[in-house]
């Protein structure tokens, strides 16, 4: 069977090296971190108490949204995701040009964490004894009733097509650090089989309050030493202890590949293929093999009709966990085979930290920026090479260098693999 072919025609995000794309690629081709002590709520007395916070004046304070929307609606990482949609689809002229039928929404969301002062609140409405006075709660309180609304993992697609105007299909994937990758990957999938011709695909996460870190906390699963914030993350190095937490936001928009054509639409790169698997392990590591990393990027590469010697570059997930870079540089070596040694591969999540659902997304969009402009962005922070972890990790300095064909992995918590195969776009 012939396959249509999509394309991106739009990308953008919000990061905590930028409001946009441009200055976060820009950022990031500079081997800056956007690392920091956390200001969202007070870390003292916690192991760790860095994040990749973004600042609140570089996304848009929800105005211009549908008739009858109110702010109180839309959560902090949906009004993140809201700046990037902006930027993807103002990027892909695509306004008023996809019929709304035609026009799905996929987004990797999560919801939003109750804040700590919220939950006290609830508390002092109970006797303990399965006793709540709502009334209460309501009048005396004044409780926020959407909160709930915004906890629902599905409003950050539902609310983003009644803004585009969108009625096609719409998917909520809730995958961990594999949800951007993996709407990205269904979003292609929707488009290829006729059920939509177009897409306003990605991921956004905004967690970083004590309710959503301090989980992360008690696993120990963030890094706690380190000599200061921006060089905390360090994927591949010998010295990594754990991943930085971050917030973000990026969107793509997809299209069938004459239909963009046909309006003459601004065409970013090409999604050539996706894999996707699950470990089938254990809820909070990966599998020490590589197995389902491995099954993810083969079929990625399968579904794209390509042979691992295609591959140029791997955009890592690279978290700087311990066990994540070594079972994922496993995982590369299985996959290229004796190729693996001289394919560049490299972190973003070294200045960006980890925007689980966000990152692939943004990893994503920063794959098809780094091919347009024949740079590989570098992983920072790199210092004690770790001799079990041996590939061209791009070390520290961004290195230009023309490349066609890139993997974008993503392997999240509990087990979800995603794997995206794009392509450069030459016209």
């Amino acid at each position: 069977m012939s396959k249509r072919r999509v394309v991106v025609t739009g990308y953008g995000m919000v990061t905590p090296l930028g409001p946009d794309a441009e200055t976060t690629f820009s950022q990031a081709a500079r081997g800056r971190s956007g690392i920091n002590v956390l200001t969202h709520f007070d870390p003292r007395g916690l192991p760790c108490q860095i994040g990749g916070e973004v600042p609140d004046g570089w996304f848009d304070d929800a105005s211009g949204l549908p008739a009858g929307h109110s702010a109180r609606l839309w959560p902090r990482g949906l009004r993140l995701m809201l700046a990037a949609a902006r930027e993807a689809t103002g990027r892909s002229r695509s306004a008023g040009a996809i019929p709304p039928g035609r026009f799905a929404v996929v987004v990797g969301s999560h919801g939003e964490n109750p804040c700590l002062r919220d939950v006290e609140l609830l508390h002092r409405f109970t006797d303990g004894q399965g006793r709540w006075d709502l009334e209460g709660l309501r009048a005396a309180a004044g409780y926020d009733f959407l909160q709930f609304h915004r906890r629902k993992p599905d409003v950050a697609p539902a609310l983003l097509a009644a803004w585009l105007g969108a009625e096609g299909p719409n998917l909520s994937l809730v995958s961990a650090c594999a949800a951007g990758t993996q709407a990205i990957g269904e979003a292609y999938r929707l488009i290829q089989e006729g059920r939509c011709d177009a897409a306003l695909a990605g991921g956004c996460e905004s967690t970083l309050n004590f309710v959503g870190f301090v989980g992360f906390v008690l696993l120990k699963a963030m890094a706690e030493k380190y000599a200061s914030p921006k060089s905390a993350s360090r994927p591949f190095d010998r010295k990594r202890g754990g991943f930085v937490m971050s917030e973000g936001a990026g969107a793509l928009v997809l299209e069938e590949l004459d239909h963009a054509l046909a309006r003459k639409a601004p065409i970013q790169g090409e999604i050539l293929g996706y894999g996707d698997s699950a470990d089938a392990y254990r809820v909070t590591d990966t599998h020490p093999t590589g197995a389902g990393a491995v099954l993810a990027m083969r079929a990625a590469l399968a579904d794209a009709g390509l042979t691992p010697d295609r591959v140029e570059y791997v955009n890592a997930h690279g978290t700087s966990t311990l066990q994540n870079d070594l079972t994922e540089t496993r995982a590369i070596k299985e996959v290229l085979g004796e190729r693996a040694w001289q394919v560049p591969v490299s972190s973003n999540k070294s200045m960006l930290g980890h925007a689980i659902a966000a990152a692939g997304a943004i990893e994503a969009a920063l794959s098809f920026m780094g091919m347009q402009r024949s740079l590989l962005l570098p992983t920072i922070n790199y210092q004690f090479p770790d001799p079990k972890c041996d590939l061209d990790y791009v070390p520290n300095e961004a290195r230009p260098v023309d490349h066609r064909v890139v993997l974008s992995n993503s392997f999240g918590f509990g087990g979800q693999n995603g794997c995206l195969c794009l392509g450069r776009w030459d016209g």
